[in-house]
């Protein structure tokens, strides 16, 4: 089956850690890796963010990505993208429609990629497939004065949720959200991310580490919403251990960066900053050695549409103390596979790193859990199966008729 996967913010070929890159771009690296070894012939679209890239880059793991030419071909942030969706819808509907190459089902990636693919698909006959990644109520209930999306988003994200023929879902939270948006629900999928097993498990490699100080990890974007400033907080309630803080900018920007000294701060005025390390970006391919270097990984976001790190972690072996939000709520089974706190609350979080690092038992039964449920329920190669089903329903309805130009 032909695929193009459109995400126009999110390349699978960007250097994770940088703005506006992180789990969106694994996603739908992987996702493409795993369908073309399902024999999928799969696209992927994405925008031109720079003169000098190759209109086409063959991807060794049997996918393409093609780079869009809509608005500069430069670096422009996410929220301010929404003005070249019209011209990328227009460029895609062009080449499915008179070219060599047409796509029997599309699946966008983000609500913009939807608008683009929506014009596209309309024009050229193709279906459409939406996963939304994350959503403006949520964003814009715990951010705010401060969410910089454009003001039309949730109407947007409403009208796309009726207009594609499946929405792909990644947990049961983001159900909730669209329920109460107005999208059917029989018009949803539930399909969650996988995780890379041969890149993330337990056996291999680990940074090194002091064995005499148990190691709090946590991971992501250098971003409020990740609760970085909640884990330091909590530490002064977990004496003798040490937190590393992996992602952001690459080390040597760190000094520079403004979010990296507020947490510095912090972590004076906490008392704390001896034993808190923020270390930057880490290639993917060598996040299992941090991974498995820790006694248990702290996922604290206020809000996280699924959530990647938990799993990476499982699948390392490593217990997982997460907030109970978005896909973090599906992914770690409270009391089973590892903990759920409230957000937002130190003390809470405190508590648990604490319960957690003085039960040796405990974690070594939540890591063996945390195994099983990763190898049956979260590979890439069962969501590709799961999407391969979806996929040649929607296409077995029949192209729409394409739009006269």
């Amino acid at each position: 089956m032909r695929i193009a996967m459109i995400s126009e913010h999110a390349s699978p070929l960007a250097a994770l850690g940088e703005e506006d890159a992180g789990g969106q771009n694994t996603h739908v690296a992987e996702l493409a890796a795993a369908l073309a070894t399902e024999g999928h012939d799969v696209r992927v679209y994405t925008r031109r963010d720079s003169p000098v890239l190759p209109d086409v880059v063959g991807v060794a793991e049997g996918y393409q990505v093609l780079h869009v030419p809509a608005g500069p071909a430069r670096r422009v942030p996410k929220d301010e993208l929404l003005p070249y969706m019209g011209e990328f819808g227009r460029w895609l509907a062009v080449q499915w429609r008179d070219g060599d190459w047409t796509p029997d089902v599309a699946h966008a990636h983000f609500w913009m990629s939807g608008l683009a693919t929506v014009h596209a698909g309309r024009r050229a006959g193709v279906p459409m497939v939406l996963t939304y990644h994350a959503l403006g109520t949520v964003k814009r209930r715990h951010q705010r004065e401060r969410d910089t999306s454009p003001p039309g988003r949730i109407g947007y994200e409403r009208a796309l949720g009726r207009a594609a023929d499946r929405v792909i879902v990644q947990c049961q939270d983001e159900i909730r959200e669209l329920v109460r948006l107005g999208v059917p629900r029989s018009r949803m999928t539930l399909v969650p991310s996988g995780v890379n097993q041969e890149m993330f498990r337990p056996d291999g490699p680990a940074v090194a580490r002091d064995p005499a100080r148990p190691r709090i990890l946590t991971v992501g974007r250098m971003v409020e919403r990740k609760g970085f400033q909640d884990v330091i907080r909590a530490l002064p309630a977990v004496p003798d251990t040490e937190c590393v803080v992996v992602g952001g900018p690459p080390a040597d920007l760190l000094p520079a960066d403004t979010f990296a000294r507020r947490l510095r701060a912090l972590a004076e005025s906490c008392g704390v900053a001896d034993r808190v390390r923020l270390v930057g970006a880490v290639p993917r391919e060598e996040m299992g050695r941090w991974y498995r270097s820790a006694d248990v990984l702290v996922a604290a976001p206020w809000y996280e549409p699924f959530g990647l790190t938990p799993l990476e972690g499982m699948a390392c072996g490593v217990p997982v103390i997460g907030t109970n939000v978005g896909g973090i709520a599906d992914t770690v089974v409270d009391g089973l596979t590892g903990d759920l706190v409230p957000p937002r609350d130190p003390r809470a979080l405190g508590t648990a790193i604490r319960r957690l690092l003085s039960d040796r038992i405990r974690r070594f039964a939540y890591a063996t859990a945390a195994l099983d449920r990763i190898r049956s329920s979260y590979s890439w190669k069962r969501a590709a199966e799961q999407l391969g089903a979806v996929y040649t329903a929607v296409s077995a309805f029949g192209r729409p008729t394409p739009a006269v130009a």
